[in-house]
């Protein structure tokens, strides 16, 4: 089938599915009683259901389904492939190191987006410094792991430097350094990519939080006698602490999802492989759907607590 031929089939489709609704709805106007509403607002709902339930819903099982099968798909295998993901030493190598992004990532980015947001409020420098930083998200993720490893870049210390890092070594004295071959350290500097790239975003989301801090509190805590680091405790923190749980759960959910930087850094070697690439790498090129299947939902199921815990809170925050 042509390329032309598919696109005429999905406009068709898209113009079938505008139709059905259009008639629904004016088939429904007749109906001024409350059954007549609902059947309208089930008119509306029910698309989206329907795409939900197709694009979503519809996959995840699937993927659950497939996770109990063998490499090919044909046999039924129990959670024999998930004994494997918690059993097999190259397995838990890539759960230890997931666990080391989850945990070091949300952390360290909103740390250092917290403390450079307090540092640059209100300064005279506050727009370009905070542009600055911000920068990196404007790169993919792609982008921003060429560039540090060109900054990683490993050569002989008597050969000239093209990586800053091991330049920077070189002019102290120190030999250089194999950033992304040495393990288990080369997972770290991995991790720093992201944090480069995520502490803007937490920089952003926190500086617009502590703006909104009402002035009569700080002024109320200054005639205290609060100041520097007890304002800092006692006033800054409480009061943006809903833009915390959101900050540290959004990029705990994009770190679970961290890709590209592993495939365009190490691929995956010097025991650098976290879970979204181990996904990768199990179907595309091992070809075993049970183990990538499995892989997948296990993804699913770490980052569902985290959305519903983040869901929780801003109900929480608009309840108030």
């Amino acid at each position: 089938m042509s390329t032309g031929e598919k696109f005429t089939q999905m406009v068709i489709a898209v113009a079938v599915f505008f139709a059905v609704v259009a008639l629904i709805l004016l088939l429904t106007q007749r109906l001024r009683s409350r059954r007549g509403e609902m059947v309208q607002s089930a008119a509306f709902v029910l698309p989206a259901i329907l795409l939900i339930a197709l694009g979503l819903l519809y996959p995840a099982l699937t993927s659950i389904y497939q996770s109990f099968r063998d490499n090919t798909g044909s046999e039924f295998v129990g959670l024999e492939n998930y004994q494997t993901i918690f059993t097999d030493a190259d397995q838990v190598r890539v759960l230890l190191n997931t666990a080391a992004w989850v945990i070091l990532v949300p952390l360290v980015s909103t740390l250092v987006g917290l403390v450079y947001a307090v540092l640059v409020d209100r300064s005279r420098f506050e727009k370009v410094a905070k542009a600055l930083i911000f920068l990196p998200m404007a790169i993919s993720l792609v982008g921003a792991s060429i560039i540090w490893k060109f900054v990683y870049d490993y050569r002989d210390s008597s050969k000239q430097q093209i990586g800053l890092a091991n330049e920077l070594l070189n002019l102290v004295g120190i030999d250089s350094y194999r950033f992304l071959l040495t393990e288990p350290w080369n997972t770290v500097f991995l991790i720093i990519i992201l944090i480069w790239v995520q502490a803007g975003f937490a920089m952003t989301i926190l500086s617009a939080s502590i703006k909104a801090i009402p002035e009569d509190i700080i002024e109320a805590a200054r005639l205290d006698g609060v100041g520097g680091l007890k304002m800092f405790r006692h006033i800054t923190i409480p009061s943006i602490r809903p833009s915390l749980i959101v900050v540290l759960t959004t990029i705990s959910i994009t770190t679970l999802k961290a890709f590209d930087i592993v495939r365009t850094t190490t691929g995956g070697n010097f025991d650098t492989s976290v879970l979204a690439y181990q996904f990768y790498v199990e179907y595309f090129r091992s070809y075993d759907q049970g183990m990538a299947t499995a892989i997948a939902v296990l993804i699913f199921v770490l980052v569902m607590p985290i959305v519903i815990y983040n869901v929780r809170q801003m109900r929480k925050l608009e309840a108030r």
